[in-house]
This record gives C-alpha cells, sequence and structure tokens, in this order.
C-alpha cells in the first residue's frame, strides 16, 4: 500500500492474499447536509455491472478500508462498496458536528445506494455500521435484503461508550507513520491478534501528513461531539428506539459477537435472537470489540451467510 502526504491509494490492502486478485476504484457521491453538500468517499470492487451488492460499513474512527480484504475475497459473486462514512477517510467532514448522528448516515447511505442503481443491497456493518445498517433495515421499505450486524447491537455497555469517550476526538500527533499506525493498534487492540502487516494494512488508511511533516487521523474530532453531548435520558431514548428497529426487521440477520467484547454483552446478543424476527448469532473466540474479519475463518462466516447457507447456530 502506498502513500503520499495526504492521499493513500485504492490498492488492495493484502494484494498477496489468496482470492486477493480483484482491484478496487475509489469513487465518489454528492450528498446533502442542512448547511450544504459534502462527498462521501467509497471504494467499490467487482463488476460495476452487477446488481448483486454487498455494502460494508466501518465503526466510529475507522474507514472502509478495514474491508479490503472481505471486499476483494467476496468480490467474485458482489458488487462490493465500502463507503467512507461522513468525516473519516476520504470524506467530507460535516460543516456542523452535531450532525455526525445516525439521521445524517443513513440520508447519506440511501444516497449511496442511490447512486449504485440498484433495489436491494445486502449489509455488513461492524459497530457504527452495524447500527447505521439497523437503523435502515427497520424502515418501511428498506433496501436491505440481508444484515450482518458485526459487534454491536440495540445497547451498548456503558463501560464501552466510556472507553471511546476516553480517546475519540483527542488530539494527537505522530512523529512517523510507523507511530501512528502502532497508536491505531494499540486502540484497536481488541479486534484480535493480528500480525503486523494486518495492522499497516487497515491503519495506514486511517493516517494523514501534516504541513509540519507530523501524522494525525484523517477523521474529525467533531465526531465526539455527540458523545459529549449525550445523557443517560437521551441514551435510554436511543436505545429503546433501535429495539423497535430491530425488532421491525424482516430480512435475515446475523449476529456476530467477540466473545471478549465489552460493547455487545451476550444477554444482549440472545436478546436479538429472542426478539428479532430472523435472526442468528455467532461468537468468535479470543476476539473483543470488534472481530477484524482478516482472517479465513471469519470471512467464510460471513460468506456462508450472504450467499444463502446456514452461518451460525444460535
Amino acid at each position: 500500500m502506498s502513500v503520499s502526504a495526504n492521499t493513500v491509494s485504492a490498492a488492495p490492502a493484502n494484494s498477496s492474499a489468496p482470492g486477493c486478485s480483484a482491484v478496487p476504484r475509489q469513487r465518489y457521491v454528492q450528498c446533502v447536509n442542512p448547511r450544504g453538500l459534502h462527498r462521501i468517499a467509497y471504494t467499490e470492487w467487482g463488476d460495476p455491472a452487477n446488481p448483486r451488492v454487498l455494502v460494508c460499513v466501518h465503526g466510529l474512527t475507522r474507514s472502509g478500508r478495514d474491508f479490503d480484504r472481505v471486499a476483494a475475497q467476496l468480490s467474485d459473486v458482489y458488487r462490493v462498496v465500502c463507503p467512507d462514512v461522513a468525516g473519516r477517510g476520504l470524506s467530507d467532514w460535516l460543516p456542523d458536528a452535531s450532525r455526525y448522528a445516525m439521521p445524517q448516515y443513513v440520508a447519506d447511505m440511501v444516497t449511496l445506494i442511490a447512486r449504485l442503481d440498484v433495489e436491494t443491497v445486502d449489509w455488513f456493518g461492524t459497530s457504527m455500521g452495524g447500527l447505521i445498517g439497523m437503523s435502515l433495515a427497520g424502515l418501511p421499505s428498506t433496501p436491505i435484503r440481508k444484515l450482518l450486524l458485526n459487534d454491536v447491537g440495540p445497547r451498548i455497555e456503558p463501560v464501552a461508550l466510556e472507553r471511546i469517550r476516553s480517546y475519540v476526538g483527542q488530539p494527537v500527533r505522530f512523529a512517523t507513520l510507523e507511530e501512528g499506525i502502532d497508536h491505531a493498534a494499540l486502540l484497536a487492540a481488541s479486534f484480535g491478534p493480528l500480525t503486523r502487516e494486518e495492522w499497516r494494512d487497515i491503519n495506514t488508511p486511517l493516517l494523514r501528513r501534516r504541513e509540519d511533516g507530523a501524522w494525525e487521523f484523517r477523521y474529525d474530532p467533531g465526531i465526539a461531539v455527540p458523545f459529549a453531548a449525550s445523557t443517560p435520558e437521551s441514551s435510554a431514548a436511543g436505545e429503546a428506539l433501535l429495539w423497535r428497529l430491530f425488532e421491525a426487521i424482516a430480512c435475515p440477520v446475523f449476529v456476530v459477537r467477540g466473545a471478549l467484547s465489552d460493547l455487545l454483552s451476550r444477554e444482549t446478543m440472545t436478546r436479538m435472537v429472542e426478539r428479532g424476527q430472523n435472526v442468528v448469532s455467532a461468537e468468535i473466540a479470543g476476539v473483543g470489540h470488534a472481530p477484524a474479519f482478516l482472517d479465513a475463518e471469519q470471512i467464510a462466516l460471513a460468506r456462508r451467510f450472504f450467499l444463502g447457507e446456514s452461518a451460525a447456530a444460535s
């Protein structure tokens, strides 16, 4: 993966891995916010004319490049689209930080799907990306046909929220790219026992070089604003809304939990299976929040679910 001062190439994250011969295309779509327009960046894999589309959406401070290996492995069947949510990756920052919330994210994804010119999509959402998918899948006439929720549900454990608040939006600078990669790996240590090269692959796109030569995270520190504004009352109301949306989802749902996750409890996962209409679940041993889906076994779980085979025992 090549890196210049302010851009990251769209080369595959691990082009030497089996099945990773696909080459992504870097694209953009224009979206609207109350103060104007902003661009959402996305990488697109596979046949651009393929009507079978898989949308992969990342976590809070991550980028669509987290899914490079998933996308390469599934691009034989799907046109795989991996957006950078507003304020992250190569996407524009929003002029009003209070808009970093589900209504804007869902609206942006509806615009993206319209750009793709398809009636339905399958959805792979990690953490925040799962919440966006859940919010969209619970709406009437949703375009989502199948939904994989990677280590997230309607209830987010308070200990995880406090962990996130402790680092998100904090101004940090790194003397070298390697220092930034290592810091991002420390924050995401619960992803699992990744190799040095895997950390480099998924963390390099998160960083950019400043004019003074230092490195910093690409994401807008303003994404922390909604966290600072939340109250116990607003959190409870948000959870209740998410449960209502989740219970309205009619399509097949696969909930994947890292067995050591501090964000999605086993109790919440069990409630999701009980309260959802068509839900199966699985736990991945030795992983916390959230499984990285870089190794073959994890990718095989996703492939079996999306291609219609039995994915897991609930």
